[in-house]
């Protein structure tokens, strides 16, 4: 092996797999370009993104690691979102979760503190 070579399997790699997922319809109504990361908890995402955030509760964007989605200014699309693994603790970004994630119910009062209740 030759120092910083890379030796790539010749099989496709595949991401998320066996992860339940949804899709969401967002729009930017700002006037700002807003790009999310991977693994940001897309519920607490840029108040200008009209989605449905109870939808997005404890999801991130199905997506590889590392890289992001950036919705310009009146752009409308549909991401697919997976759950967020791990300990499903979610801390800062807007501080609305601030905590363990809830499995079921509605988020109401969480999505609340962050000021972006009802942005469906």
């Amino acid at each position: 092996m030759i120092p910083g070579e890379y030796v790539l399997s010749a099989a496709p790699l595949v991401i998320n797999a066996g992860r339940e997922a949804v899709e969401v319809a967002v729009t930017n109504t700002g006037d700002r370009p807003v790009q999310v990361g991977s693994h940001f908890h897309f519920a607490e995402a840029n108040a200008a993104l009209r989605f449905d955030r109870q939808a997005a509760y404890g999801r991130r964007l199905d997506i590889p690691a590392g890289t992001a989605a950036r919705f310009e200014p009146g752009d409308s699309r549909t991401v697919r979102l997976i759950e967020l693994t791990g300990n499903r603790e979610v801390y800062g970004l807007s501080n609305a979760v601030n905590g363990k994630l809830r499995d079921a119910g509605r988020h109401d009062s969480e999505l609340d503190a962050s000021g972006q209740a009802g942005d469906q």
